[in-house]
């Protein structure tokens, strides 16, 4: 399966960096591919690590004004030629989305995929994986529109708050049919 995962490019503390190197050994043990923004920075370069360490496979996709922080030894390098065309890319190339922590362009990345969703765009699974409670404001948020009526189908069927990576790829698993 090849699993998107969108998130920081910053250098972030153990409270994020360990759960989403977990859920990035698990993926690649686990024989998935990481679609990814392509860096080699901060949390990217984790997660890509754990998984190209763990023997999974990588692609990344990431833009001109970026090329200098692409990772060298990804399996696959595309660059778009801007954030909206990479976010595209990134969607197309998956058969599930995972967003870990990350700030104003994850957060973009994020409300983009579950748009998407709602409107019937494309049917992925989408996890938030929501390490040290990084997103309860969030998921307080949409509990708020789906009780409110801003949400056209239920809150389950459009993201699935995951608090470790073990129940983040087994929702991702089972939605998939590997389970």
């Amino acid at each position: 399966m090849n699993i998107c995962v969108f998130l920081s490019a910053a250098d972030l503390d153990d409270r994020y960096t360990v759960p989403a190197r977990e859920f990035a050994v698990l993926l690649g043990k686990a024989g998935h591919c990481l679609v990814w923004g392509g860096s080699d920075t901060g949390l990217m370069k984790v997660v890509a690590d754990g998984v190209q360490e763990a023997g999974g496979r990588l692609v990344g996709v990431s833009v001109d004004f970026l090329a200098a922080k692409a990772r060298a030894g990804a399996d696959e390098m595309v660059f778009a030629k801007d954030l909206a065309e990479r976010k595209a890319l990134m969607l197309a190339r998956s058969d599930a989305v995972v967003i870990m922590v990350g700030g104003t362009g994850t957060l973009d990345e994020a409300t983009e995929i579950l748009e998407l969703k709602k409107h019937g765009k494309h049917t992925k699974p989408v996890v938030l994986l929501n390490a040290a409670g990084f997103y309860d404001g969030l998921k307080e948020q949409f509990r708020r529109m789906e009780a409110e009526g801003f949400l056209p189908l239920p809150l389950t069927d459009l993201v699935f708050f995951a608090e470790d990576g073990v129940s983040a790829l087994a929702y991702l698993e089972e939605s998939a049919g590997i389970r």
